[in-house]
């Protein structure tokens, strides 16, 4: 006679065992409607599972995170279901939940391509409208790969083949099609009604290029279709937003395949970096930060001291000298910790606080790069602050205050924030991951910040807070780290003399703030849609001549412009102004100044801003005092 307790600390008495289905509807038809898996004692379940025992159960329904996936990848399936019945040789291989969606790897003899994916998408409807219950078998190891093998899927029994002999199997059934998985899996179809087939991509077997290649089909799926019509929405937003299109657009940046994941800057995009590390360098300055550099080649047996070798080896780019090894280097603690070893330090000198906007370079798969999103050589606003374990509260606390202030001078206003903790392949004691971590949790407390815990997510020396925006079209961008390090500076020998004369291992804090400046770029490309703030714009003007007689007063004004600051430019060609308007407009110039006869002769400029705005004629200090009050506001 299972007891069992609610959420809200109600207990209902049973006589048998009973389902989660059973619970739902001994409360109410609503909610059993709504009921897509129940949680007993923390554990996510099917509604059809028996619970035999007294348990806390909480209903799980599609108002959650956990009802979404389970939704989508009950359209995974759906998905299956849908291509056994137009492609009937089609082999599954498998169909996870990933970020907004879901997809499905498959081996298929035809292509696959827009038209084929609406047919598809077309035929998931038509089944998900039978409202058929999703029936949940468990069966053992053999029962599994034969029916798999019945049904002529090798991608299946290989699965099988890899699960643990005390592992539970369950095969779902929907309708004529079975699919294996640990679930759990909507009761109904009735919840599958809001999805769309997205795209196609090749994927190879279990991830490796030694296996053959199959066909990855990606979808998308939500509670109801007014979420599903507001994602397509962002979607379609965010394709507008591009920031390959517009910094092709913007001639900000190019890519091309004799330097994959390597960026090309142009004069303007790299207006945009200078700019950006200018404005971290002078708030790094004024936060006590010493700005240094190191080599980008390093003896590979630094990173073997470091245990960078071990865990990243894969990633490394590696080359040879003189019968020595290098590697590039992928990141640049290692190297600090060298300029922190140089001299003997004392507690006097610490925090020491060293700042780098360091060039690393990652083997990142081909299959991954993206723009400026995911690139194989980058540039981090990293530091590195060398402390004593009593000074890690104020240094973090004062880290968070500036990561927030510089967050806010971008236009953003929203930052979320997750703790992530010591992972399974890790260095040093549980002792110290035990300090560690609870002094992180101590400054998210200390600060009254909502986070968000990610167990086994932390660096493999040491826990870290990730700090993450969030933009215009919602979309979220992790950015900043704060990662506390008991162990690295230990492997490569570093120490101070404390207080009372001995020598001690320093913390070592390595913290950034934008992360990868090259996506940076990327993410505020698209969060403004190019319309960059003016302090940022590459050329926040352009004056522009109506004939060729105002060349030489268009001149002196840029430089009188250029004087005071301004990154402006010149536009003299034999050109109709109405053309140069509109072409300095699609580059999302913040101000267009256009100088004709009566502005020569009157000592002004004719002001019209991007968005169309037109400001009439002043003269080049008042539109300069006018235009600082725009960027002391941000826009």
């Amino acid at each position: 006679m299972p007891a069992i307790t609610l959420p809200d600390g109600t207990t209902k008495q049973f006589d048998r065992a009973v389902t989660g289905m059973e619970v739902a509807e001994s409360i109410g038809a609503g909610l059993a409607k709504a009921t897509l898996a129940a949680r007993v004692d923390g554990n996510l379940v099917d509604t059809c599972v028996p619970i035999e025992h007294d348990a806390a159960v909480q209903l799980v329904t599609a108002s959650e995170p956990d009802g979404l996936d389970i939704i989508r990848h009950s359209c995974a399936h759906l998905l299956g279901q849908a291509l056994k019945t137009l492609y009937p040789g089609v082999q599954m291989a498998i169909g996870p939940v990933v970020e907004n969606g879901f997809y499905y790897d498959v081996a298929l003899d035809e292509a696959i391509g827009p038209e084929e994916l609406e047919t598809i998408e077309a035929r998931m409807l038509e089944l998900a409208h039978h409202d058929y219950d999703v029936i949940r078998e468990v069966v053992d190891a053999d029962t599994a790969w034969q029916t798999f093998g019945e049904r002529g899927e090798p991608y299946k029994q290989a699965l099988v083949d890899a699960i643990p002999s005390d592992a539970t199997i369950a095969l779902y059934h929907h309708e004529e099609y079975v699919d294996m998985c640990t679930g759990p899996h909507v009761p109904n179809a009735r919840h599958l009604r809001a999805f769309r087939l997205t795209s196609t991509a090749g994927a190879y077997w279990r991830g490796d290029s030694n296996n053959e290649m199959l066909t990855r089909i990606y979808g998308t799926a939500w509670a109801n279709k007014a979420d599903l019509d507001a994602y397509l929405t962002r979607i379609e937003e965010a394709k507008k937003r591009d920031h390959r299109r517009i910094g092709v657009q913007q001639s900000l940046f190019h890519l091309q395949e004799e330097a994959p994941g390597m960026v090309f800057w142009h004069d303007r995009g790299w207006q945009i970096v200078l700019t950006i590390e200018n404005y971290i360098r002078t708030k790094l300055a004024r936060s006590g930060y010493r700005e240094i550099n190191t080599p980008q080649l390093i003896d590979l047996s630094l990173w073997e001291r470091s245990g960078h070798a071990d865990k990243f080896a894969d990633d490394m780019f590696i080359t040879g000298s003189e019968d020595r090894q290098f590697a590039v280097k992928p990141m640049n603690c290692p190297a600090h910790v060298q300029v922190f070893n140089q001299g003997l330090k004392s507690y006097r000198d610490l925090p020491l606080r060293l700042a780098e906007f360091g060039c690393c370079h990652r083997n990142e798969a081909s299959g991954t790069l993206h723009g400026l999103m995911r690139v194989r050589g980058f540039t981090q606003d990293d530091a590195h602050i060398f402390c004593r374990e009593d000074q890690i509260g104020d240094e973090v606390n004062a880290f968070i205050d500036l990561l927030y202030q510089v967050y806010r001078d971008f236009g953003f206003e929203e930052v979320l924030i997750k703790l992530s903790t010591r992972p399974e392949k890790r260095v040093g004691s549980d002792a110290i991951w035990d300090r560690s971590e609870a002094a992180l949790e101590e400054c998210l407390q200390t600060k009254s910040i909502d986070y968000e815990l990610q167990a086994g997510e932390g660096a493999f020396y040491g826990p870290k807070i990730e700090f993450s925006l969030r933009d215009c079209i919602d979309r979220v961008w992790q950015l900043g780290t704060m990662q506390l390090d008991f162990s690295m500076p230990d492997r490569l020998g570093a120490s101070f003399i404390d207080t009372d004369g001995e020598r001690r291992v320093p913390v070592m804090l390595h913290r950034a703030i934008l992360g990868s400046i090259e996506r940076f770029v990327g993410v505020l490309i698209e969060h403004y849609a190019g319309w960059l703030p003016v302090w940022l714009a590459p050329v926040q003007a352009v004056v522009c001549t109506i004939t060729e007689a105002q060349t030489d007063y268009a001149e002196r004004v840029a430089e009188q412009l250029r004087d005071t600051g301004w990154r402006v430019e010149t536009d003299t060609r034999n050109e109709k102004v109405g053309y140069k308007i509109r072409e300095h407009t699609l580059e999302r110039v913040p101000y267009l100044l256009i100088v004709g006869d009566s502005e020569v002769e009157a000592g002004r400029v004719a002001v019209r801003t991007r968005e169309g705005d037109d400001h009439g004629a002043v003269s080049v200090d008042e539109f300069i005092d006018s235009a600082r009050a725009r960027i002391s506001a941000g826009t």
